[in-house]
């Protein structure tokens, strides 16, 4: 079961307990395919007839304001709010599953919220970056993953050499922790090929040869 939950395939959790609920989260790198993994459970929800919600943070405004997007450019209708206790209060009644994108950008309250839609009944799906810029752990989401019943890793590309990225590496000289941005402003880039500050971008993978 653990091996099919780490590979996306979801299939075994539509056949839990139904009055159970419980919390999954989709971590990794930016442009690692976690708001596509997201959007596509979010999917399969809606086809097996399932009453869906989803929040992202007010914050994240780069593709779209009403739908999650992806890098890839899929999309799923989506809800704006400002903190956790937000999202809790807008949680309809009848509602089966929550979906959460870019939940490193929530208040530390998203965990008891989190755990608290659980405790309702509810699958609850968050999907965040794991770590942030200088490779730390990017809160709330490692005590989000302490407490899940399902954790998926997603990796990407490194832009450098091509091989697994784990890291998001930004490239532009922006001071703060949290900076919005995507292609312009992050690179994936592999345990070698990271530095924990900005740097500059790369135009071609041969360049790791350089």
């Amino acid at each position: 079961m653990d091996e099919l939950t780490a590979q996306g395939n979801d299939e075994h959790i539509f056949h839990l307990r139904p009055q159970t609920g419980w919390i999954e989260v989709i971590a990794g790198s930016m442009f690692s395919g976690k708001s596509e993994e997201l959007i596509r459970r979010l999917k399969r929800a809606k086809i097996a007839r399932q009453k869906v919600q989803v929040f992202k943070p007010k914050i994240d405004n780069r593709y779209s304001h009403d739908h999650i997007v992806s890098h890839s450019e899929m999309r799923h209708e989506s809800s704006t709010v400002e903190t956790a206790a937000e999202l809790l209060s807008k949680v309809e009644r009848g509602t089966e599953v929550v979906g959460i994108d870019e939940g490193q950008f929530f208040d530390a309250e998203l965990v008891n919220v989190v755990n608290e839609l659980a405790q309702r009944g509810l699958r609850v799906i968050v999907a965040g970056l794991d770590q942030d810029y200088t490779g730390k752990p990017f809160e709330p989401m490692p005590h989000l993953l302490a407490i899940a019943e399902y954790i998926t890793k997603t990796h990407a590309i490194c832009v450098r050499c091509g091989q697994t990225a784990n890291y998001s590496q930004r490239i532009v000289e922006v001071e703060g922790r949290v900076v919005v941005g995507a292609a312009d402003a992050y690179e994936a880039r592999c345990r070698r090929c990271f530095v924990p500050h900005a740097d500059a971008p790369t135009s071609h993978i041969t360049e790791a040869a350089d």
